[in-house]
């Protein structure tokens, strides 16, 4: 059973940059597939990227991908989301997430993933 903590979050100016980490317990993420998440208040959670067990496969939401990048780290067990060029529409909690899946396995569905961490909020000033 992994578990999973965000960090990284916070307040930033407009334009700004950030880089969330995701840190696993338990197992190795090299077993998982894993991905970004988002909620604002009052909006639908969104998928912002995942990526595949080996990492060889990579997905970024199509309007992110100018300003998000994915990548991972299996010996420090850590996924990590650059975010640069914040807008204030980036605010939003942050989720990763985790499910066991085959080497190159990429999901993109959040109803897919059954390990979840409780998250890390970026505000974004105007």
């Amino acid at each position: 059973q992994v578990q999973l903590v965000e960090s990284g979050g916070g307040l930033v100016q407009t334009g700004g940059s950030l880089r969330l980490s995701c840190t696993a317990s338990g197992e190795s993420i090299s077993n998982y597939a894993m991905g970004w998440f988002r909620q604002a208040p009052g909006k639908e959670r969104q998928t912002l990227a995942a990526i595949s067990p080996s990492g060889s496969a990579t997905f970024v939401n199509f309007s992110l991908k100018d300003r998000f990048s994915i990548s991972k780290d299996d010996i420090e067990n850590t996924m990590y989301l650059q975010m640069k060029n914040l807008e204030p529409e980036d605010t939003a909690l942050y989720y990763c997430a985790a499910v066991r899946a085959t080497p190159m396995g990429l999901l993109t569905d959040s109803a897919r993933y059954d390990h979840w961490g409780k998250g890390t909020r970026v505000t974004v000033a105007s």
